[in-house]
């Protein structure tokens, strides 16, 4: 690992994506800001953190271990590793919240975001977002948010947490080519509300009931229906209402 630590700066992510078109970067360089002023997170929200209470960094994969077809293997390895770093606290009660949100209990505690680039010989090079809230206390405008200070009352080592998942990245990028069932295992018997009835929301404002089976290999969640129909929906067609 390759580590830039940085006071403040709007973007981990672009700031990597800004160096990556200049220079040619090592795999597994890291970039980690004490202060990202425009944190970005899925679908164009904002990832919103008190001054140095949260830990915000990037990790750039060279493209050496993802292929086209694998885009959301990615994702959840990401996850699992993040998971994985948390149980290592002693953490109870912590979730992926599809497609790869973590909460503890039903509280949105740390956020990924991935963003890939093809290359032409179909490699996939990869700047992974990750966001943890550690001890900020005030989330007001963001009733489902919280962090690991306000859900179980302790303080983590900043950099110890940020190297575990890193490591952990690391171990899952291994996985990709030789064993990613086990991650997709993984990370199904951690996802929030599986096989629980929930209440959902199309992007239509309808609601509806459903109960989560799985999330297939094109990312998708698959629901089963009140009619017993499974039905397979994209990130921007559905919400879930929890």
């Amino acid at each position: 690992m390759y580590l830039i630590k940085l006071n403040a700066i709007s973007s981990t992510n672009d700031f990597i994506k800004n160096l990556s078109a200049t220079n040619n970067l090592a795999d597994f360089t890291v970039v980690w800001a004490a202060v990202q002023t425009k944190g970005k997170g899925q679908m164009g929200s904002t990832w919103v953190t008190d001054e140095a209470k949260n830990l915000t960094f990037s990790i750039f994969l060279n493209g050496e271990y993802l292929t086209v077809d694998r885009l959301f293997s990615l994702n959840i390895l990401v996850a699992n590793a993040v998971l994985k770093a948390l149980f290592a606290l002693n953490l109870t009660n912590i979730y992926i919240k599809w497609p790869n949100d973590i909460l503890s209990y039903n509280k949105k505690i740390a956020g990924i975001l991935i963003e890939n680039s093809i290359g032409s010989d179909g490699k996939v090079a990869s700047i992974i977002g990750i966001g943890i809230n550690l001890l900020q206390t005030d989330f007001n405008g963001f009733p489902q948010a919280s962090s690991i200070l306000n859900q179980y009352g302790i303080t983590v080592d900043f950099e110890l947490l940020l190297n575990h998942i890193v490591e952990n990245i690391k171990k899952g990028t291994q996985n990709l080519k030789n064993n990613i069932e086990e991650e997709w295992q993984f990370y199904h018997n951690h996802l929030f509300k599986k096989d629980v009835i929930s209440v959902f929301e199309d992007k239509n404002g309808r609601k509806f009931n459903g109960i989560i089976k799985e999330v297939n290999r094109h990312g998708q969640l698959v629901i089963q229906l009140e009619n017993d129909d499974l039905h397979c929906f994209n990130l921007k067609d559905i919400k879930l209402m929890y």
